[in-house]
Protein backbone atom coordinates (compact mmCIF):
# COMPACT_ATOMS: atom_id res chain seq x y z
CA UNK A 1 0.00 0.00 0.00
CA UNK A 2 1.13 3.57 -0.45
CA UNK A 3 1.51 5.88 2.09
CA UNK A 4 2.11 8.84 -0.51
CA UNK A 5 0.89 9.32 -3.81
CA UNK A 6 2.49 12.56 -5.41
CA UNK A 7 0.79 12.94 -9.24
CA UNK A 8 2.08 15.69 -11.12
CA UNK A 9 2.36 18.44 -9.44
CA UNK A 10 2.84 21.85 -10.89
CA UNK A 11 3.17 25.26 -8.44
CA UNK A 12 4.35 28.66 -10.43
CA UNK A 13 5.42 31.39 -8.79
CA UNK A 14 7.36 34.52 -10.40
CA UNK A 15 10.77 33.20 -10.56
CA UNK A 16 10.39 29.58 -9.81
CA UNK A 17 8.24 26.96 -10.13
CA UNK A 18 8.36 23.25 -9.88
CA UNK A 19 6.78 21.14 -12.65
CA UNK A 20 5.09 17.19 -12.90
CA UNK A 21 6.92 16.66 -9.22
CA UNK A 22 5.75 12.56 -8.88
CA UNK A 23 6.54 10.26 -6.96
CA UNK A 24 5.16 7.42 -4.45
CA UNK A 25 6.20 6.60 -0.96
CA UNK A 26 5.65 2.82 0.17
CA UNK A 27 4.25 2.15 4.15
CA UNK A 28 6.71 1.71 6.11
CA UNK A 29 9.47 2.61 4.71
CA UNK A 30 11.58 5.96 5.17
CA UNK A 31 12.21 8.16 1.78
CA UNK A 32 14.99 10.73 1.38
CA UNK A 33 14.05 14.16 -0.29
CA UNK A 34 17.10 15.92 -1.68
CA UNK A 35 17.80 18.91 -3.51
CA UNK A 36 19.84 21.73 -3.34
CA UNK A 37 18.66 25.29 -1.85
CA UNK A 38 15.77 26.66 -4.31
CA UNK A 39 15.57 23.45 -5.58
CA UNK A 40 11.80 23.03 -4.92
CA UNK A 41 11.71 21.04 -1.47
CA UNK A 42 9.65 23.20 0.64
CA UNK A 43 7.50 23.80 -2.25
CA UNK A 44 6.92 20.21 -2.96
CA UNK A 45 6.05 19.89 1.01
CA UNK A 46 3.71 22.51 1.48
CA UNK A 47 2.05 21.04 -1.87
CA UNK A 48 1.55 18.14 0.06
CA UNK A 49 0.60 19.27 3.21
CA UNK A 50 -2.04 21.61 1.02
CA UNK A 51 -0.61 24.94 2.34
CA UNK A 52 -0.26 26.44 -0.94
CA UNK A 53 -2.76 26.04 -3.83
CA UNK A 54 -1.03 23.90 -6.89
CA UNK A 55 -1.70 25.23 -10.38
CA UNK A 56 -2.55 20.92 -11.23
CA UNK A 57 -1.66 17.42 -9.72
CA UNK A 58 -2.80 15.46 -6.84
CA UNK A 59 -1.87 14.15 -3.73
CA UNK A 60 -3.16 11.27 -2.45
CA UNK A 61 -2.47 9.60 1.52
CA UNK A 62 -3.47 6.14 2.04
CA UNK A 63 -5.17 6.21 -1.17
CA UNK A 64 -7.36 9.22 -0.22
CA UNK A 65 -7.14 12.68 -2.21
CA UNK A 66 -5.56 15.62 -0.13
CA UNK A 67 -7.91 18.18 -1.74
CA UNK A 68 -11.05 16.11 -1.10
CA UNK A 69 -10.28 14.67 2.16
CA UNK A 70 -8.57 17.10 4.02
CA UNK A 71 -9.43 16.82 7.31
CA UNK A 72 -9.75 13.30 7.25
CA UNK A 73 -6.67 12.89 5.85
CA UNK A 74 -4.26 15.22 8.23
CA UNK A 75 -5.66 12.97 11.48
CA UNK A 76 -2.59 10.78 10.03
CA UNK A 77 0.11 12.68 9.39
CA UNK A 78 2.36 14.40 11.81
CA UNK A 79 5.02 16.81 10.70
CA UNK A 80 8.23 17.62 12.27
CA UNK A 81 10.45 20.32 11.60
CA UNK A 82 14.27 21.81 12.40
CA UNK A 83 11.98 24.23 14.70
CA UNK A 84 9.37 25.04 16.21
CA UNK A 85 8.92 29.08 15.94
CA UNK A 86 5.04 29.62 17.54
CA UNK A 87 4.06 29.95 21.01
CA UNK A 88 7.36 30.03 22.13
CA UNK A 89 6.58 31.71 25.38
CA UNK A 90 4.25 29.01 26.10
CA UNK A 91 4.84 25.90 28.46
CA UNK A 92 4.58 22.55 26.54
CA UNK A 93 1.74 21.45 28.71
CA UNK A 94 -0.37 24.74 26.86
CA UNK A 95 0.65 23.85 23.53
CA UNK A 96 -0.37 20.39 23.89
CA UNK A 97 -3.27 21.44 25.58
CA UNK A 98 -4.95 23.24 22.45
CA UNK A 99 -2.86 20.92 19.77
CA UNK A 100 -5.12 17.97 20.96
CA UNK A 101 -8.48 19.03 20.63
CA UNK A 102 -8.05 18.52 16.90
CA UNK A 103 -7.01 15.24 16.85
CA UNK A 104 -9.85 12.68 17.84
CA UNK A 105 -7.10 9.80 18.20
CA UNK A 106 -5.31 11.39 21.10
CA UNK A 107 -4.07 9.16 23.00
CA UNK A 108 -2.80 10.35 26.47
CA UNK A 109 -1.00 7.28 27.21
CA UNK A 110 1.44 7.53 24.48
CA UNK A 111 1.56 11.06 25.20
CA UNK A 112 2.91 10.36 28.48
CA UNK A 113 5.15 7.27 27.21
CA UNK A 114 6.39 9.64 24.47
CA UNK A 115 7.61 12.28 27.31
CA UNK A 116 9.34 10.21 29.54
CA UNK A 117 11.31 8.32 26.54
CA UNK A 118 12.35 11.76 25.04
CA UNK A 119 13.03 13.23 28.76
CA UNK A 120 10.56 16.14 28.25
CA UNK A 121 9.00 18.58 30.88
CA UNK A 122 5.96 19.56 30.49
CA UNK A 123 6.42 22.70 32.18
CA UNK A 124 9.14 24.11 30.01
CA UNK A 125 8.71 26.70 27.53
CA UNK A 126 9.17 26.06 23.85
CA UNK A 127 11.44 28.93 23.70
CA UNK A 128 14.01 26.96 26.83
CA UNK A 129 14.21 23.44 24.49
CA UNK A 130 16.84 22.87 22.49
CA UNK A 131 17.03 22.20 18.53
CA UNK A 132 17.16 18.33 18.73
CA UNK A 133 14.07 18.66 22.29
CA UNK A 134 12.03 20.54 19.67
CA UNK A 135 12.14 17.96 17.17
CA UNK A 136 11.09 15.04 19.46
CA UNK A 137 8.20 17.28 20.96
CA UNK A 138 6.64 17.33 17.61
CA UNK A 139 7.60 13.71 17.02
CA UNK A 140 5.77 13.18 20.42
CA UNK A 141 2.74 15.31 19.35
CA UNK A 142 2.63 13.31 16.13
CA UNK A 143 2.72 9.90 17.50
CA UNK A 144 0.29 10.85 20.04
CA UNK A 145 -2.66 11.18 17.43
CA UNK A 146 -1.44 7.86 15.86
CA UNK A 147 0.07 9.50 12.98
CA UNK A 148 0.86 6.91 9.74
CA UNK A 149 2.80 9.20 7.61
CA UNK A 150 5.81 11.79 9.52
CA UNK A 151 7.01 14.30 7.23
CA UNK A 152 10.18 15.65 8.78
CA UNK A 153 11.70 18.83 7.04
CA UNK A 154 15.24 19.13 7.64
CA UNK A 155 14.76 17.79 11.32
CA UNK A 156 18.14 17.11 11.90
CA UNK A 157 19.28 20.65 11.17
CA UNK A 158 21.67 22.49 13.62
CA UNK A 159 21.70 18.93 15.87
CA UNK A 160 25.21 17.89 17.25
CA UNK A 161 26.33 14.62 15.97
CA UNK A 162 25.37 12.52 18.79
CA UNK A 163 21.81 13.78 18.90
CA UNK A 164 21.28 13.41 15.24
CA UNK A 165 22.43 9.49 15.70
CA UNK A 166 19.86 9.16 18.08
CA UNK A 167 17.30 11.27 16.32
CA UNK A 168 18.10 8.64 13.37
CA UNK A 169 17.98 5.68 15.51
CA UNK A 170 14.29 6.91 16.43
CA UNK A 171 12.92 7.06 12.88
CA UNK A 172 14.18 3.65 12.66
CA UNK A 173 12.57 2.18 15.01
CA UNK A 174 9.32 3.75 13.89
CA UNK A 175 9.20 2.28 11.21
CA UNK A 176 10.24 -1.40 12.30
CA UNK A 177 6.41 -2.88 12.54
CA UNK A 178 5.65 -1.32 9.19
CA UNK A 179 2.61 0.90 10.11
CA UNK A 180 4.51 4.10 9.60
CA UNK A 181 6.46 5.67 6.56
CA UNK A 182 8.45 8.77 6.36
CA UNK A 183 9.54 11.63 4.06
CA UNK A 184 12.75 13.16 5.31
CA UNK A 185 13.88 16.07 4.02
CA UNK A 186 17.54 17.38 4.45
CA UNK A 187 20.52 18.56 3.30
CA UNK A 188 22.57 16.55 5.39
CA UNK A 189 22.79 13.33 3.20
CA UNK A 190 25.04 11.18 5.48
CA UNK A 191 21.98 10.94 7.48
CA UNK A 192 20.35 9.42 4.98
CA UNK A 193 22.89 7.36 3.88
CA UNK A 194 22.36 5.51 7.46
CA UNK A 195 18.67 5.35 7.29
CA UNK A 196 17.10 6.00 4.27
CA UNK A 197 15.47 3.22 2.28
CA UNK A 198 14.38 5.56 -1.20
CA UNK A 199 15.82 8.51 -2.29
CA UNK A 200 13.99 11.01 -4.04
CA UNK A 201 16.20 13.88 -5.89
CA UNK A 202 14.42 17.32 -7.18
CA UNK A 203 16.74 19.65 -8.88
CA UNK A 204 15.40 22.73 -10.62
CA UNK A 205 11.95 22.27 -9.71
CA UNK A 206 11.83 18.93 -11.67
CA UNK A 207 12.14 15.25 -10.12
CA UNK A 208 15.99 13.84 -11.37
CA UNK A 209 15.01 10.43 -9.73
CA UNK A 210 12.73 8.82 -7.28
CA UNK A 211 14.43 5.07 -6.46
CA UNK A 212 15.46 2.45 -3.94
CA UNK A 213 18.58 4.32 -2.08
CA UNK A 214 21.43 2.09 -3.77
CA UNK A 215 19.72 1.43 -6.69
CA UNK A 216 20.15 5.93 -7.19
CA UNK A 217 23.34 5.90 -5.79
CA UNK A 218 24.82 3.13 -8.03
CA UNK A 219 23.00 4.96 -11.33
CA UNK A 220 25.63 7.12 -11.29
CA UNK A 221 29.96 7.14 -11.23
CA UNK A 222 32.04 9.50 -10.34
CA UNK A 223 34.81 9.43 -12.95
CA UNK A 224 38.20 10.73 -13.03
CA UNK A 225 41.09 11.01 -15.66
CA UNK A 226 43.62 13.54 -16.96
CA UNK A 227 42.74 16.89 -18.90
CA UNK A 228 43.33 14.56 -22.34
CA UNK A 229 40.81 12.29 -21.06
CA UNK A 230 38.07 15.08 -20.77
CA UNK A 231 37.44 15.92 -23.98
CA UNK A 232 36.51 12.39 -24.75
CA UNK A 233 33.94 12.09 -22.58
CA UNK A 234 33.23 15.67 -21.68
CA UNK A 235 29.80 15.60 -23.72
CA UNK A 236 28.09 12.76 -21.27
CA UNK A 237 29.40 14.38 -17.81
CA UNK A 238 26.89 15.92 -16.36
CA UNK A 239 29.47 18.46 -14.56
CA UNK A 240 33.02 17.74 -13.52
CA UNK A 241 35.92 20.02 -11.88
CA UNK A 242 39.38 20.50 -13.48
CA UNK A 243 42.14 20.00 -10.63
CA UNK A 244 46.26 20.39 -10.63
CA UNK A 245 45.78 16.19 -11.33
CA UNK A 246 43.41 16.16 -14.20
CA UNK A 247 39.13 16.47 -13.76
CA UNK A 248 36.94 14.85 -11.65
CA UNK A 249 32.99 14.24 -13.20
CA UNK A 250 29.69 12.61 -12.95
CA UNK A 251 28.32 10.87 -15.09
CA UNK A 252 25.21 8.45 -15.91
CA UNK A 253 26.26 4.63 -14.90
CA UNK A 254 24.67 4.09 -18.06
CA UNK A 255 26.39 6.35 -20.17
CA UNK A 256 29.76 5.38 -18.83
CA UNK A 257 32.35 2.78 -20.62
CA UNK A 258 34.40 0.60 -18.06
CA UNK A 259 36.35 -0.46 -20.89
CA UNK A 260 37.90 3.40 -20.87
CA UNK A 261 40.77 4.11 -18.93
CA UNK A 262 38.87 6.60 -16.42
CA UNK A 263 38.78 5.75 -12.83
CA UNK A 264 35.57 5.06 -11.91
CA UNK A 265 33.89 4.85 -7.87
CA UNK A 266 30.16 5.34 -6.87
CA UNK A 267 29.49 8.95 -5.60
CA UNK A 268 27.76 9.90 -2.32
CA UNK A 269 24.47 11.60 -1.91
CA UNK A 270 26.48 14.26 -1.27
CA UNK A 271 28.69 14.50 -4.21
CA UNK A 272 25.57 13.51 -6.87
CA UNK A 273 24.09 16.79 -5.11
CA UNK A 274 27.43 19.40 -5.36
CA UNK A 275 27.32 18.29 -9.42
CA UNK A 276 23.91 18.65 -10.14
CA UNK A 277 24.15 22.01 -8.49
CA UNK A 278 27.60 23.04 -10.44
CA UNK A 279 25.29 21.77 -13.74
CA UNK A 280 23.33 24.60 -12.73
CA UNK A 281 25.81 27.71 -11.85
CA UNK A 282 24.59 26.73 -8.04
CA UNK A 283 26.58 25.87 -5.20
CA UNK A 284 24.93 23.65 -2.02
Amino acid sequence: MLALDIRNLHKKYTDFQIRDVSFQLEKGYIMGFIGANGAGKTTTIKSILNMIRIDSGEVYVFGKNMAEHETEVKQQIGCAFGDIDFYTRSRIKTVTDITKKFYKNWNEETYSDCLRRFKLDENKKIAELSTGMKVKYSLALALSHGAKLLILDEPTSGLDPVSRDDLLDLFQELIVDGEISILFSTHITSDLEKCADFITFIDNGQIVASAEKNEFMESYRLVSGSEAHLNEVKERLISYKVNSFGFTGLIRTEDFDPSSKLNASMPSLEEIMIYFAKKEGLYV
